[in-house]
């Protein structure tokens, strides 16, 4: 997304608040009213919606509430080195772009190996 559009976008957004009004209207672009929508949408499945520069950095526990998993299993991701951590002290942490860029290439793994499973649950016959 383009960041000079975001950032009319968000003086827009910032001049419509400054009224007290109960109701607004904006013209925004769309990838902004995109990117909204998957907040809203997300808020409204009842998940916690985080924002963050993508260098931050959380600790095992909030890592592993961001990719919806136990603190254990975020741990043995972080041992067996699929997920990038550094220590501070003696604390690990694990910077919020290394999550997303874990996340996204597991959702391509799990998507590849379900299209894999349905192949051949159609190659046996199982479904028809």
């Amino acid at each position: 997304m383009e960041s000079t559009t975001l950032a009319r976008d968000a003086q827009v957004l910032e001049r419509s608040l400054a009224n007290d009004e109960e109701q607004i209207s904006v013209s925004l672009s769309r990838e902004t009213v995109e990117f909204v929508s998957r907040i809203v949408a997300a808020k409204a499945r009842g998940l916690d919606v985080i924002v963050t520069r993508g260098f931050e950095e959380v600790t095992p526990t909030e890592a592993a509430a961001m990719l919806g998993m136990s603190r254990p299993q975020v741990r043995r991701l972080m041992d067996r080195g699929l997920l990038p951590f550094r220590m501070v002290g003696s604390h690990h942490r694990i910077r919020v772009s290394d999550l997303r860029a874990f996340d996204q290439a597991e959702s391509r793994r799990q998507e590849r190996a379900m299209s894999e499973l349905t192949a051949l649950e159609n190659e046996l016959g199982l479904f028809e």
